[in-house]
């Protein structure tokens, strides 16, 4: 018996076939040479369309973090994501793989531009974060775990070069991108995080009613650290940490950021934490138990710690936000491959007209989280009501998004090897770090608060009740 081969349907249900005279691609061949100029079918993809919109630096920021994905952390992805919890600085040999493959492509020392980091001297004429953005969003579009992995040590930087400071650059962010040029991957973590203040350390209002858990003591030649941090990502695998403390019997207004290498002595790494999502970046908790830090290792001056932090989270949260974006766009094309090729009742999935409304909408609040990101990255300055908007936009997005694929995958969705399950995951811890939604939203108004004082001192424009 000869099988029947299923015959490829020439278009979905509910549409016109493209070579049509009724379909836009035929239809708009006719237009006058001018107005194809102005209307457009879409012969690229929509990645390609959005790519070719940036500045070519930009263009080769995104195609070079894609292709990197793709090469290193999609063959890994899942097999990370189940890796037994190991002892703290031992991530597991395809994750140090990955580390050391980043380091050799450059993927490590990006913030600065060549001969000092390895960014084209060209990005010097783009905003900081937009870079470090589009980087993101492709690393979380294959792998949240190993994104974390690599993006976390660019949060590490960050502090250090907005301390102002030349020499802390050059006696701690320079061998370090040396290194990473050589292959060999040596990362900086940035810690606030304490077990009794999430966000009081991320808030004035909380702040000033706050008690430090973590403290310096005045010594000869410089200060002693004692006290503890948690959630600090990739902290057991750096080789210098940037803390934050209060100095001894002042509040949180006397916050300094301090440079700890590893190996200071009552520096150690207590535990990494079994998480939800984000699996192959490791969430450690540091312990400093009197441990010396001289003057030269004080960042940007003494009692300037709370502005320091302020100024790294108004930049740091627009990759964070362009992480939601990564994980909205990743359960959306694993929606769509899996309804292209799933059936029901001797149809694709993506026959049905119910599907496709879904995937329509998912595509298109993937397009606007974009979209929000790459204005808030275009801005010269970051503004904290721009970013911190950003942040609780696109990371609530991507569980939106996810939760939809997941609807639409069914009992599928519930597999690992389907992806979606663990997109979920991962994305969900987007809405926790970098200020908790709640907490951004807050930032939002805080940002617009002295405009709203004047508004309700304003005389009343309306009728008067």
């Amino acid at each position: 018996m000869t099988e029947r081969r299923r015959v490829p349907p020439t278009h979905l249900s509910g549409h016109a076939p493209p070579g049509s005279a009724l379909s836009p691609r035929t239809a708009f061949a006719r237009l006058p040479r001018l107005v194809r100029a102005l209307v457009e079918y879409a012969p690229l993809d929509a990645w390609e369309q959005d790519t070719v919109t940036l500045s070519p630096a930009l263009q080769r920021v995104r195609r070079t973090a894609r292709a990197f994905a793709e090469r290193h952390l999609a063959p890994v992805a899942l097999s990370v994501d189940v890796r037994p919890h190991g002892p703290p600085g031992e991530p597991g040999a395809e994750a140090m793989e990955v580390l050391r493959a980043a380091a050799r492509e450059g993927l490590l020392d990006d913030l600065l531009p060549r001969p000092f980091g390895s960014a084209a001297p060209r990005l010097l004429a783009e905003p900081l974060y937009f870079p470090a953005a589009l980087k993101t969003e492709e690393l979380a579009a294959v792998d949240g775990g190993l994104m974390l992995l690599l993006s976390a040590h660019a949060l590490g930087v960050a502090p250090l070069l907005l301390a102002g400071d030349l020499g802390a650059l050059r006696r701690f962010v320079l061998p370090a991108f040396r290194a990473c040029a050589r292959g060999e991957p040596q990362l900086l973590a940035f810690a606030i995080t304490e077990p009794a203040a999430g966000s009081d350390v991320e808030d004035g209002h909380g702040a000033a009613t706050a008690r430090p858990g973590t403290t310096a003591t005045r010594a000869p030649g410089g200060w002693r650290l004692s006290g503890r941090k948690c959630f600090i990502s990739g902290g057991d695998l750096a080789v210098g940490v940037v803390v934050f403390a209060a100095l001894a019997g002042e509040d949180m207004r006397s916050w300094t950021a301090f440079y700890v290498p590893k190996g200071a002595v009552g520096f150690r790494v207590t535990r990494t934490e079994k998480k939800l999502g984000m699996r192959a970046s490791s969430a450690a908790e540091l312990e400093f138990d009197d441990v010396f830090v001289s003057d030269e290792h004080v960042l940007g001056g003494l009692r300037n710690g709370w502005a320091l932090n302020r100024a790294v989270l108004n930049m740091s949260r627009i990759p964070v936000a362009a992480m939601g974006v990564g994980f909205a766009r990743a359960a959306t094309d694993a929606a769509i491959e899996f309804c292209c090729r799933t059936t029901l009742g001797g149809r694709a999935l993506v026959d049905y007209q119910d599907v496709q409304l879904e995937l329509a909408g998912m595509l298109a609040d993937t397009a606007a989280a974009r979209a929000m990101v790459w204005a808030a990255a275009s801005r010269r300055q970051a503004l904290q009501r721009e970013a911190s908007a950003a942040k609780f936009h696109c990371t609530d997005t991507a569980l939106s998004v996810c939760t939809r694929a997941m609807d639409l995958l069914g009992n599928h969705a519930l597999l690992h090897h389907e992806r979606v399950e663990k997109i979920y995951r991962d994305a969900r811890l987007t809405q926790i770090f970098e200020g908790t939604n709640e907490l951004n939203r807050l930032s939002v108004i805080e940002d617009l608060q002295e405009q709203l004082l004047a508004t309700m001192r304003a005389p009343s424009k309306g009728p008067t009740p």
